[in-house]
């Protein structure tokens, strides 16, 4: 498994950028350049950097069991929006980070070989991208959050209003692609591609729990299950224990067979 820190200029961003990089190394199989790796694009969250899924948890050799290249790239505390005070982090990740990691590394364009998930604020991004661009992502994961249009608190701090400010603005999200319950909705009225979504929240978790289960209503209502949504609600608060436990779940979600010969 080789892992790669990389350093880019952002077009979107204007930016210098970072991102690290997992690639599984295929042992003893010589002529296979032209191969391209399924790939996830793992989201960090608020309080963290690209850096924060390695250091944290076990990823690389969850990864490496699968042939699995993973991109974490950095977003700093943009909510995975187009910002209204800000820089437009939701295009970066959503267009950008794909096109270039692209060229950079053997990684598949295929739909079936491509996967988003994250965590707290990515797991929010995570929803939002994956539903925004199901053509893209054959399936989701969404740890310790839940769709982003559901978090209005009744009595938000200074800061919590400060942030959303910088965000949003005052406009109207509704219909937009911070509103991920339309861009659900959309994808059965318009017939198209149909992520699966894997969601999973601690029973302790006080911040993101009932903006979890609100999501987990929404998705149960439709007959039929047709975006296949798995929920898991087990013991935990929202911390690194519960989402290394979480991401092996979702990685085993995606259906990945095991690959051998990878290091």
């Amino acid at each position: 498994m080789a892992l790669f820190h990389v350093n880019f200029d952002s077009k979107v961003l204007d930016l210098a950028m970072s991102a690290d990089v997992i690639i599984p190394q295929r042992l003893g199989q010589a002529g296979i350049s032209d191969y391209r790796y399924p790939t996830l694009y793992l989201l960090h969250g608020y309080s963290d950097d690209h850096t924060a899924w390695q250091r944290q948890t076990s990823i690389e050799r969850y990864a490496i069991r699968l042939g699995l290249a993973v991109v974490m790239p950095n977003a700093h505390t943009s909510g995975y929006a187009n910002m209204a005070h800000g820089n437009n982090y939701y295009t970066f990740i959503s267009e950008e980070i794909p096109a270039v990691m692209r060229g950079m590394f053997p990684l598949s364009d295929k739909r079936e070989d491509n996967f988003i998930a994250g965590l707290s604020m990515g797991g929010a991004g995570a929803m939002k991208i994956g539903l925004a661009h199901p053509e893209q992502y054959a399936a989701i994961g969404c740890l310790s959050a839940g769709l982003g249009n559901f978090h209005s608190q009744e009595n938000p701090t200074p800061q919590q209003i400060k942030q959303r400010f910088m965000l949003y603005g005052d406009r109207d999200l509704t219909g937009t692609e911070e509103d991920a319950v339309h861009s659900a909705k959309v994808i059965l009225q318009e017939g198209k591609p149909v992520p699966r979504i894997y969601h999973a929240c601690g029973t302790e978790d006080t911040l993101a729990l009932p903006g979890a289960r609100k999501t987990r209503d929404f998705f149960q209502s439709f007959p039929g299950n047709p975006f296949g949504y798995v929920y898991e609600e087990n013991p935990g608060i929202h911390n690194w224990d519960f989402w290394d436990e979480h991401i092996q779940h979702f990685l085993r979600f995606t259906g990945l067979p095991q690959v051998p010969n990878m290091r």
